[in-house]
């Protein structure tokens, strides 16, 4: 107990006060005590000008921080609930928008400036509101149409609208509108208007290949050795230039006999890119296996792993379509113990009969040596690894030296056939000379590539 400091009778009521001091000296060397409770005789507590100053001062900072602690929850709580907002109607819009009208932002971006698009009426007027169907597949419906400036059309019209087959319409117009060859289908636009995606072609007079070897009521079969190399040769030609004239190469994956298109000279061209793929660092690594059976690689099959081979195995089926004119899988023309046509062309190929698996409809005077090439170059081609197969370049050169040798057996045939002509013989029936018939074949025949 000490007596107030002379300062301090200023700030109290009574004169007679004594204070105490809470864990420091009542005086220390003359300054205050840092914390002191004054108390005065009559039992009244009073606290000196500081010590409210201090407390005013923490009650404000304890306000202001509370405060400040409370505007950041509202913040924060304001913001996920935005969020929330935002993020629902993109997670409704991606479900419930149909595929169609998502495609704007990417054809804007990748396909516009090369593709033509079509307006939907100029398409219905052209195919006179989709009457005449041509055709049909896993993407949609092909129509017949012409344009007003006289262009014949198919006009592909999409029906799947899964995923899947939006992607492919979708990396049908991307690829299309940047490759470009006379063994390829012309691609001259599309349309996307009012829910409907629609692929427009050249139209392909002649169908396909896989109707012209199977025969059947409206479609003539081709009975010409050297016109079914012809369709190899465009066919090839067309790969060729997906493998080795684009960069990076691409990969057909559904290579097959209806998708070899004829024209109305019987040219071919090789069509449906839906399926296609660009070769990475010289392969593609796909989840999921993509292609029709009878002509998928094995190997790629098994593996998962898509490169150029797998075309390869696939035009290596088609080679041997064009010698047997057999369906790739088939329960009836290939014995009870085989229905696929690899298997049973090998086996026949193998033990040397190359008669077993020629197609009976083929015209008599073809040359059996360049049978055997085409025999030979397509079990090259459906070996079980695709390490083993050749390249498309060098199945287009056997293909070629196959028609040589069919040309250089028609040669004699075509110099008699110039030798009467000029002489002004019309028909000469003996062993060695042609009738009528095939004299009107002449000009067709010096159109053939290996006379050109």
């Amino acid at each position: 107990m000490v007596h107030c400091h002379p300062l301090w009778e200023n700030y109290l009521t009574s004169k007679s006060c004594i204070f105490r001091t809470i864990g420091f000296p009542d005086i220390f060397q003359g300054h205050f005590p840092r914390r002191a409770l004054f108390s005065s005789s009559s039992g009244n507590n009073l606290q000196g000008p500081s010590d409210s100053i201090s407390r005013g001062t923490i009650i404000i900072i304890v306000c202001a921080v509370v405060g400040a602690i409370l505007l950041l929850a509202i913040a924060i709580g304001c913001c996920l609930c935005t969020h929330k907002r935002k993020k629902k109607p993109s997670r409704e819009t991606v479900v419930l928008a149909a595929p169609a009208k998502r495609l704007g932002s990417y054809f804007s971006e990748v396909a516009t400036e090369t593709a033509h698009r079509f307006a939907l009426s100029e398409i219905e007027d052209a195919t006179d509101k989709f009457e005449r169907r041509i055709g049909s597949g896993g993407f949609g419906i092909v129509y017949y149409g012409k344009l007003a400036d006289g262009r014949e059309i198919a006009v592909k019209l999409l029906t799947n609208d899964s995923y899947q087959g939006i992607r492919e319409f979708l990396n049908e117009v991307a690829l299309l509108s940047r490759i470009h060859h006379r063994n390829l289908v012309t691609f001259l636009g599309y349309s996307q208007q009012d829910g409907k995606n629609i692929l427009v072609y050249e139209f392909m007079h002649n169908g396909t290949l896989k109707e012209h070897l199977r025969g059947g009521p409206n479609d003539v079969k081709i009975t010409s050795w050297v016109k079914r190399l012809e369709i190899a040769e465009d066919a090839a030609k067309g790969i060729e230039y997906l493998h080795t004239g684009c960069s990076p190469t691409i990969i057909h994956r559904d290579v097959k006999s209806s998708n070899i298109l004829l024209d109305k000279n019987m040219r071919a061209k090789v069509a449906d890119f839906g399926l296609s793929k660009p070769a990475v660092d010289g392969s593609h690594v796909s989840s999921i296996v993509r292609g029709t059976v009878g002509y998928l690689d094995p190997e790629y099959y098994i593996s998962q792993q898509l490169t150029e081979k797998s075309d390869i195995y696939s035009f290596g089926v088609i080679l041997l379509e064009l010698i047997s004119g057999h369906e790739p899988i088939s329960s009836d023309n290939f014995g009870l113990n085989c229905r696929n046509i690899v298997a049973w062309a090998r086996s026949h190929i193998e033990s040397g009969n190359i008669d077993a698996i020629i197609d009976a409809s083929l015209d008599t005077g073809y040359d059996l040596q360049s049978v055997w090439k085409i025999a030979e170059v397509g079990i090259m081609c459906v070996k079980p690894k695709g390490a083993q197969r050749p390249t498309i370049s060098e199945v287009l050169k056997e293909i070629q030296d196959a028609i040589a040798i069919e040309v250089q057996r028609e040669a004699p045939q075509v110099q008699q056939l110039m030798s009467k002509r000029s002489m002004g013989s019309v028909s000469i029936n003996t062993d060695n000379s042609v009738d009528l018939e095939q004299n009107a074949s002449f000009d067709e025949m010096l159109m053939r590539p290996g006379l050109r």
